[in-house]
């Protein structure tokens, strides 16, 4: 699928405050443009964006019920009472609670976690789970990343007389569960300034508020960054605000002190020895993180992650790599599968959202499966397998479509349905398949833009060749950590040609080795562009293109310099 290439532009003000910008920084036009269209317009708010400070973190007392919750959880630990921390089975839920579990088992020995089974539990709270609390004289319970909608649930512990205190991101529904205190930053009555914490995000808000509280030090919750790191990576929440300053403190942790159980999972991704970047996380730790709840039980990612035992931590994330293999072989199946039934209905061609469902798939990879469907065909996508009697299944969205208003048209069909703008679990009678993908297809019709429904590649700016200086690349690092909100910038540069040197490369030839040069120097750049050999015959006739590309550093044999990853090619 061709991609349109959508250059953005400034406005005559947005145009004076880059020039002012560029000056009162000494940087170049380019540097201050990526600056204006990020909303930084002074010289105090680039200070604030290339010097995240742990000052301008918000008081956690801005969150509605934040003192409800720290009186009850300084109320338990003074009464001795067993202190439950249950989370969700994905990368945010395990981090969450080996964040808050590692925090409070320094101060307190009568704490314990728990995970759900995907399979026999399901998302969220479960009546099991209650159980077992029961049954271990559990007092207090702390969701974590979850239990937003546990409205029943919630009743049930209160009934038996276990407290609940929610930390959850998700979009809440008009009413909340009768829980102590409800943590989430998306209530309708919460003033909190910061709307975008990861449930490891609230969950840490709840740590740095009980700490205030009690007299520890910020310092004390210094060392749980590498977790914060991760699940912020991982979840996809924005890199702005409160999330950028815990992820650049996070990402230096991870780079310099990670936790032993967080270590051992960065050596079997091979990245102990570079720096470790953003999406270092989401492509490469996350997934083995997942693995865990995907395949097995995600309760072993938490033993992983608050393991102090070098022996333990390694012979543990072998195995999670393992379970990565296996699912990464699953995942490819079930995608190959999912894709003939779309190939087999004439019907999907018309359509703007896909639904596609079987009983046998594997429950624990649908959201990958649906994630690389949204990606394939340009719609909004939920694949669904039978569980529990149910079609349950996961949602991913395209940019721009907010796919959880598009579930909540069809709430009187679902059992249970939670998450964000861009993906959602979904569980309903199987009876209900039918009407609900219409229903579905008939919102998504009816709201999706014509923009929303091919790819579009968004460019930063148009440059030239002699642009790209040490000084101007040692100033594009420091906008980093690159995420949602602050995205790495893209780049255009037009009527470049091979220097003579290009060359096809990989296993079977399909990836393009590039040294190019354009009109404006001598510069001669080096560049990599993944799965477009097809350009090769082109660039080898001496004809120029116009490429789009990311700026990379790319070592090799102790060398290092800067490489164009490029994102796609014109003629």
């Amino acid at each position: 699928m061709t991609s349109k290439w959508i250059f953005k532009t400034l406005t005559k003000e947005q145009t004076d405050i880059q020039k002012d910008l560029s000056k009162e920084l000494n940087i170049s036009p380019i540097l201050s443009k990526l600056l204006v269209q990020r909303g930084i317009h002074t010289f105090d708010d680039a200070r604030r964006f290339f010097r995240p400070d742990f000052v301008n973190l918000h008081d956690p007392f801005l969150m509605a019920d934040m003192e409800k919750a720290v009186i009850r959880l300084t109320e338990a630990i003074q009464e001795n009472e067993k202190i439950l921390i249950y989370g969700d089975y994905d990368v945010d839920g395990t981090t969450s609670v080996s964040l808050v579990y590692k925090f409070l088992k320094k101060f307190y020995s009568n704490v314990d976690f728990y995970i759900p089974d995907r399979y026999l539990e399901g998302y969220g709270i479960s009546i099991q789970g209650i159980d077992y609390a029961l049954n271990n004289d559990v007092k207090l319970i702390i969701a974590l990343d979850c239990g937003i909608k546990a409205i029943e649930k919630v009743k049930y512990a209160n009934e038996h007389h276990i407290d609940f205190i929610i930390c959850d991101h998700h979009t809440p529904d008009d009413e909340l569960p009768e829980a102590v205190a409800v943590l989430d930053p998306k209530r309708s009555d919460c003033n909190y300034p910061y709307k975008h914490l990861s449930g490891c995000g609230v969950g840490f808000k709840l740590l740095q508020a009980f700490s205030q509280n009690n007299n520890i030090p910020f310092t004390e919750l210094i060392p749980l960054l590498d977790l914060l790191a991760l699940s912020i990576a991982s979840d996809i929440v924005p890199i702005t605000g409160e999330n950028r300053i815990l992820a650049y403190y996070g990402l230096k942790q991870l780079n310099t002190n990670p936790s032993i159980g967080v270590k051992s999972i960065l050596d079997v991704c091979g990245l102990s020895e570079k720096e470790i970047t953003i999406s270092d996380i989401v492509f490469k730790v996350g997934p083995r993180i997942n693995a865990s709840g995907r395949m097995k039980l995600a309760s072993e990612a938490v033993e992983l992650m608050v393991s102090n035992d070098i022996n333990f931590a390694k012979l543990k994330s072998d195995t999670i790599n393992e379970y990565n293999n296996d699912r990464k072989d699953l995942d490819k199946n079930i995608t190959d599968e999912a894709i003939k039934l779309i190939a087999s209905d004439n019907n999907y061609i018309k359509r703007k959202s896909i639904v596609v469902y079987k009983p046998d798939w594997h429950k624990g990879v649908i959201g990958i499966v649906a994630s690389r469907l949204s990606e394939e065909f340009y719609k909004p996508s939920i694949v669904l397998t039978s569980s529990n009697g149910l079609a349950s299944g996961s949602a991913r969205s395209v940019p721009g479509f907010d796919i959880y208003s598009a579930i909540d048209s069809c709430r009187d069909l679902l059992e249970n349905f939670g998450g964000h703008r861009y993906a959602a679990g979904l569980s309903m009678k199987e009876e209900n398949v039918a009407l609900f993908t219409e229903r579905f297809e008939a919102f998504v019709s009816k709201n999706i833009t014509e923009e929303q429904t091919s790819p579009q590649i968004d460019i930063d700016a148009q440059i030239d060749f002699k642009d790209i200086t040490p000084k101007f690349f040692n100033v594009l690092k420091q906008f980093g950590p690159f995420g949602p909100g602050n995205m790495k910038p893209v780049f255009a540069t037009k009527k470049v040609m091979d220097y003579g040197s290009s060359r096809l490369v990989g296993k079977e030839q399909e990836h393009l080795r590039l040294e190019l040069v354009d009109s404006s120097s001598e510069n001669v750049m080096n560049g990599i562009a993944f799965g477009m050999y097809e350009f090769n015959d082109h660039l080898k006739s001496m004809k120029p293109l116009d490429i789009c590309y990311t700026l990379e550093e790319n070592t090799f044999n102790g060398n290092t310099n800067i490489q164009l990853m490029i994102k796609d090619i014109r003629v």
